[in-house]
């Protein structure tokens, strides 16, 4: 459906003409009452807003049930949108009504970014997977998010921003998105899976510092308690220590009996 719906804008198919038919009527101008309402709602189809919106309700699921799949779905199917959608807008080059060069024309590769509609995808995506991630009523939640797709489409064809073809592009890109949620549920089981292992993994026993070994006379080492100051008297052994050059770095070099 996707290539149907840009083959047909090519090819100057019925659809190129019901997009001219649409955009030279200039709803916003024959109906300007609901101008002010249209606005607001189109917000529901802006990245940012119901993006936030979305990863607000899905961390306040985590927090409850700690369980990070959810919001990482989500997460996932944006990555998905964005760059699937984002791809085409830049192939395609498509300009808006507003900017259009020659009657009749597709106006692609000129440049622009209109198809297919971002807002218009980005509701698809935002709401369809709250509603598919929603642990009841999934069928009434899944009936408000097309109603509301459907509203954010047809308001930016109404405001003149898109041809009625980018609203379309719009909900089919944001439809693949959907079809692409088991495997964006099979990444967030992998992941969290994987982050659970690690979390698990034990870790080392950390290695005791070793006592200290003092030199006595008769030679053998001894270790140095805690309580008690090791008072032995120097070796050889001790000496050629203390005249090491570590010691002597950090000491001074030693004090040798005759000599000043």
């Amino acid at each position: 459906m996707y290539a149907a719906v840009l083959a047909a804008v090519l090819t100057r198919s019925p659809l190129l003409e019901f997009d001219w038919r649409v955009a030279m009527w200039r709803p916003y101008r024959q109906w300007p009452q609901p101008a002010g309402l249209l606005g607001v709602l189109v917000v529901a189809g802006q990245r940012g807003p119901t993006a936030t919106v979305a990863a607000a309700w899905l961390g306040w699921g985590f927090r409850r049930s700690r369980d990070p799949r959810p919001l990482l779905v989500l997460l996932a199917a944006l990555v998905l949108l964005n760059v699937s959608v984002g791809a085409v807008k830049l192939g395609t080059g498509r300009v808006g009504p507003d900017y259009a060069h020659a009657f009749g024309s597709p106006e692609f590769f000129r440049g622009g970014d209109m198809f297919p509609s971002g807002h218009t995808a980005n509701s698809v995506v935002v709401w369809g997977t709250l509603a598919h991630l929603a642990p009841r009523r999934r069928r009434a939640a899944g009936a408000l998010a097309a109603l509301a797709a459907l509203a954010v489409g047809l308001t930016t064809v109404y405001q003149g921003y898109h041809w009625f073809s980018d609203a379309l592009g719009g909900w089919i890109a944001g439809a693949l998105v959907l079809l692409a949620l088991p495997l964006c549920e099979r990444f967030a089981e992998r992941l969290t899976v994987w982050a659970g292992r690690l979390r698990e993994r034990p870790r080392p026993a950390p290695v005791p510092w070793p006592a200290p070994v003092a030199a006595v006379a008769g030679g053998a080492p001894r270790a140095c308690g805690r309580a008690a100051l090791c008072r032995a008297a120097p070796s050889s052994a001790g000496a050629a220590l203390a005249s090491h050059p570590r010691v002597w770095n950090e000491r001074g070099p030693p004090r040798v009996p005759g000599m000043s």
